[in-house]
């Protein structure tokens, strides 16, 4: 299966097409649903993006306004769901996601290009505070893990173990990393020699 040209693009719209797999919902539930679940760490969200997507989907045919109701003094709140066309797209698009590796562009990535930079101490001392970071971080996911997989079937919160591998695989590099700079086992160039 080869990548292909979609309509919306904005992974963000991966996110309401799979929400809208469980119910028809507003973008104020979509967005409440989405960060209750921990999910704006996966997908960007904020209210104008999740707006400027919802009408994107709606545009290209994939969601439907169902329903528009007003509850006490709130705001009119328009209710979508999938339509067929956008049931097909959400399959093809997740399962093209699935199936296909594509490039993604770290910032982490591009900073330990120029590692060098900061000098042996500095480097060190950056990895390390990035070590204490990633650590807590990987302690968060866990127990958030651990107590969703109370609460639901594994299958449901599987992104998080991904996440979490993600996270250890990096963490044991840094951890390796400063281990070579304070051995002096990592080839580094003169000081001053740049």
């Amino acid at each position: 299966m080869t990548s292909t040209k979609r309509k919306v693009s904005n992974l963000l719209g991966l996110a309401v097409l799979g929400l809208l797999q469980e119910s028809p919902m507003h973008p104020h539930a979509m967005a409440a649903t989405l960060r209750e679940r921990g999910l704006d760490q996966s997908f960007k969200l904020t209210t104008g993006s999740l707006y400027d997507v919802v009408r994107a989907l709606e545009k290209a045919g994939w969601i439907a306004a169902q329903e528009t109701a007003r509850v006490g003094g709130r705001p009119e709140r328009t209710v979508y769901a999938h339509t067929p066309l956008g049931q097909e797209e959400f399959l093809r698009w997740l399962d093209e996601l699935v199936r296909v590796p594509a490039d993604e562009y770290p910032k982490f990535l591009s900073a330990v290009t120029y590692l060098g930079a900061l000098g042996r101490e500095g480097a060190a001392e950056a990895l390390r505070e990035r070590s204490g970071r990633l650590r807590g971080q990987v302690e968060d996911i866990r127990r958030g893990h651990q107590e969703a997989l109370s609460q639901v079937p594994r299958l449901f919160v599987i992104e998080a173990e991904y996440a979490l591998r993600v996270m250890e695989a990096e963490l044991a590099w840094v951890d390796e990393t400063i281990a070579e700079i304070e051995a002096g086992t990592l080839a580094w160039p003169a000081e001053g020699s740049r």
